[in-house]
């Protein structure tokens, strides 16, 4: 059954509630952001967005729960049966360098702001990461059969370092600067390591 335009409606400024508020906690802080400057925000009264979300902690979550959720759907679509391990290791690269560089309002809030969750909902959002690493590590271990365990979780936590590191970085978003990071991703994955791990 096609939804209905009035829940289309609702959905659309479901959206908008959580990319406004995204945006001002990833400016502000979360403490220092108020439910009436949500609203006013996306054009709505404070109280109005109560009918949206319960309370600010519950906007909070809702922010980082489902963009952990769509970064492991999204992997998850990558890493196809059949797909040469590199190549997918590859689009892996780039679809989170697409996240890093699309929505860092997002990686602003979580370095900040993961410890302010309810103790479940940090616990659903860190176990939802631990997945998307998960998936990385299965295509990794393909690629790189003759390295061991501990450097390759070594390698992937850098990796995510480098690309969580662009909100920061105020690289331009340019192809070249886009090239450059991703050649960067894939050097600290499989280039050679000058100490040995034991």
């Amino acid at each position: 059954m096609a939804p209905t335009w009035r829940a289309i409606q609702k959905a659309n400024r479901r959206e908008s509630i959580l990319r406004a508020a995204a945006r001002l906690f990833a400016a502000r802080g979360f403490a220092a952001v108020s439910t009436v400057e949500i609203g006013e925000a996306v054009g709505m009264s404070g109280p109005a967005l109560y009918n949206y979300f319960p309370s600010k902690e519950a906007l909070l979550a809702a922010v980082l729960v489902e963009a952990s959720t769509r970064l492991l759907d999204g992997c998850r679509e990558i890493v196809a049966p059949g797909r040469p391990a590199g190549e997918t290791l590859d689009d892996l690269i780039s679809f989170h360098l697409d996240f890093a560089t699309s929505d860092p309002d997002i990686i602003r809030i979580q370095d900040r702001e993961l410890a302010q969750l309810p103790v479940d909902v940090n616990h659903q959002v860190r176990e939802l990461q631990r997945r998307y690493v998960q998936e990385w590590d299965h295509i990794f271990a393909q690629v790189r059969a003759d390295m061991p365990e501990s450097e390759r979780q070594t390698r992937l936590l850098a990796v995510f370092g480098l690309l969580n590191s662009t909100p920061y970085s105020a690289v331009p978003t340019g192809h070249g600067a886009r090239a450059i990071l991703q050649a960067m991703a894939v050097d600290a994955l499989l280039g050679a390591a000058d100490v040995r791990v034991s």
